[in-house]
Formats: C-alpha cells, sequence, structure tokens
C-alpha cells in the first residue's frame, strides 16, 4: 500500500471501529436520521476543512477561517435584514468580499515572503474586529428566501432527511475532490506543497497558485458563514470562534500531511465525520461534558501526527537508498 494512503485507511478504519461502538451501545445513532443530522451539524466545519485541506496541501495554514465565517455571517445579516437587499444578492457581496481578503492574504504570503501563520493571524483578527465594529449583537435573519431554502430536502429510507445545508457540504467535498486529484490547479497545489523550489523550476506559478488557494480557502470559509447563518438565521460576530482549529483538526485527522504535499480531501471528509461521531455520541450519553470532545480531539490528533512520522519516517531510509542507487 502506498504511503501516501495509510493514513487515510487509518482515518476509516478508526471511523468503523468507533461507529461501530457507538452503535453497539446506543443503537438509534444507526440510522438515517442520524446521518442527516451529522451532515447538518457539520456542514459550515466541512464546507471550510476543504479549503483548509488545500491550504495544508500546499504547506501552509490558515487561522483567518473562523473569524471569515463570523463576519461573513454579519455582513450577509445585516445586508438582508439592515439594508433590504435580497439574499442571493447578499451572498455574492460577501463570497466577493471573501475573495478579496483570501487573494490579498496570498499575496502578502509570496510577495513578502512572510510565513502564512502571521498573516493569516492577522487576518483572523481583522475579519473578527470588522464583525465586532458592525455589530456587537446577533442580526437576525427574517426572509422568506431562508424559508424556503430551509424547508429543502431529500427524504431517506428510515425517516432521514437530508437538508440542503448537509447536501452542499457533500457538493462541495465532491467538487473539492474532482479540483484536487483531477485539474492542473490540484497537481500546482501538491507539487508546491512537496517543494516549493522544485515545483517552480517544474513551472508551475507558484504566485498565482498560492494566491489561488488562500482565495480559494476565504471563498469557501464565507460560504460556511452562508450556511451557518441558514442553519441559525442570524448573524453573529462571535460566531464560529475556534473553528479554524476543528478545520485543521478534521483535516490532519483525515491524514492529510501537516508539512504539505501529501493527503486526501475524502480523508478530510472522513475526520469531519469522526468528529461528528464524538459530539453526537456524548450528546447521546447524556452524562458527558461537552469538553470531552476537545479532550478526544486531541489524542486523536496527537495519535495521527505520530502515525506520520512513523509512517514517513520509515519510509526515508528506502527513499535514501534508492537515491544513492
Amino acid at each position: 500500500m502506498s504511503r501516501s494512503l495509510r493514513p487515510l485507511v487509518a482515518t476509516a478504519l478508526i471511523f468503523a471501529i468507533a461507529y461501530a461502538v457507538a452503535v453497539m451501545q446506543f443503537p438509534n445513532m444507526f440510522s438515517t436520521r442520524v446521518l442527516g443530522n451529522f451532515l447538518t451539524d457539520n456542514a459550515f466545519l466541512g464546507i471550510a476543512a476543504v479549503g483548509m485541506t488545500f491550504v495544508i496541501l500546499s504547506g501552509g495554514i490558515d487561522l483567518s477561517v473562523g473569524a471569515v465565517i463570523g463576519f461573513t455571517g454579519v455582513l450577509v445579516a445585516v445586508l438582508i435584514s439592515w439594508a433590504g437587499l435580497h439574499p442571493l444578492l447578499a451572498f455574492a457581496i460577501a463570497i466577493l468580499v471573501a475573495a478579496a481578503f483570501g487573494g490579498t492574504m496570498g499575496l502578502a504570503i509570496h510577495f513578502l515572503a512572510v510565513p502564512s501563520f502571521i498573516v493569516t493571524l492577522a487576518g483572523m483578527f481583522l475579519a473578527r474586529g470588522a464583525a465586532s465594529v458592525i455589530t456587537q449583537d446577533s442580526v437576525p435573519i427574517s426572509h422568506e428566501f431562508y424559508s424556503w431554502i430551509s424547508s429543502l430536502m431529500i427524504r431517506m429510507p428510515g425517516g432521514g432527511r437530508l437538508s440542503f445545508i448537509g447536501l452542499s457540504m457533500v457538493a462541495v467535498f465532491i467538487i473539492g475532490a474532482l479540483v484536487a486529484h483531477r485539474t492542473k490547479f490540484g497537481s500546482y497545489v501538491y507539487a508546491l506543497g512537496g517543494n516549493p523550489v522544485s515545483a517552480s523550476l517544474m513551472g508551475v506559478p507558484v504566485a498565482r497558485t498560492t494566491v489561488a488557494i488562500y482565495m480559494l480557502s476565504s471563498v469557501l470559509a464565507a460560504l460556511a458563514g452562508i450556511v451557518f447563518s441558514l442553519y441559525t438565521s442570524a448573524g453573529y460576530p462571535l460566531a464560529a470562534v475556534g473553528v479554524e482549529l476543528d478545520a485543521i483538526s478534521a483535516v490532519v485527522i483525515g491524514g492529510t500531511l501537516l508539512t504539505g504535499g501529501y493527503g486526501f480531501v475524502l480523508g478530510t471528509f472522513i475526520g469531519v465525520m469522526l468528529l461528528g461521531l464524538v459530539q453526537t455520541y456524548i450528546i447521546f450519553d447524556g452524562t458527558l461534558s461537552s469538553w470531552w470532545t476537545k479532550i478526544v480531539i486531541g489524542i486523536l490528533l496527537f495519535l495521527f501526527i505520530l502515525l506520520q512520522r512513523i509512517i514517513f519516517a520509515a519510509a526515508a531510509p528506502g527513499d535514501k537508498a534508492s537515491q544513492k542507487a
């Protein structure tokens, strides 16, 4: 088995085992209703995690994701409730703002040679601060379009419902996987994460790719903010605090190497579902504190980082031997 596939297989096995254990303890978890809730409740995180996957694959990091989600929710709510714009127009404006925001961060990262950690940290403070300047209160959204979107769903066998929100996340993952593995841009992202210098020598447009990666991450974060506003029917400046860390966790648990160059969008999907499974288990149990979610995520992160180190360290001697030969 290819070494790059091993973390993905490990994630899938852990999810299957954890789900089997949860079902044995709570049989009701084995239902399409729980599956529908999984997808709906974790939709905004999943969409943001797809963008984070591309960033980490390229060897970078984006700490502005949660703040962009919160800012987008506030911007959309204000444009709809205060300015009286149609939601679709508000969505378009929010996505354009996010694209410009992400593109600016990408330009700073490449042309100013500032680490992505610093640039996106500044972006996080900027987006969160801007949202709080606009309003410090929750802005409710009451529009017939929102009610109509909320009513859209696909009925599944067993009484489950796949909502428009959940379906949006699935669609983003499918498109993200196709872009990562079937397009020239996707190959550029992997090459950039493997070795930026080698990628440049191979003809990869490093500047354009870097800008596009962070633009994509911010656009998907904005889309996650729109989905979150559909989920809550409101915009709140402190919404999605810490979601960037959850997104990073889902990507790493999904088998993507933190240093870039290796990983799969499918793995991120499994990582998001695994985080959702932990949260759902705690809800079903009813006696555990919600902080156990963070504890379990921390343990999983440590295990997967250790697993990645073992897998790629074990492969290193073979690589060196082949290079000498």
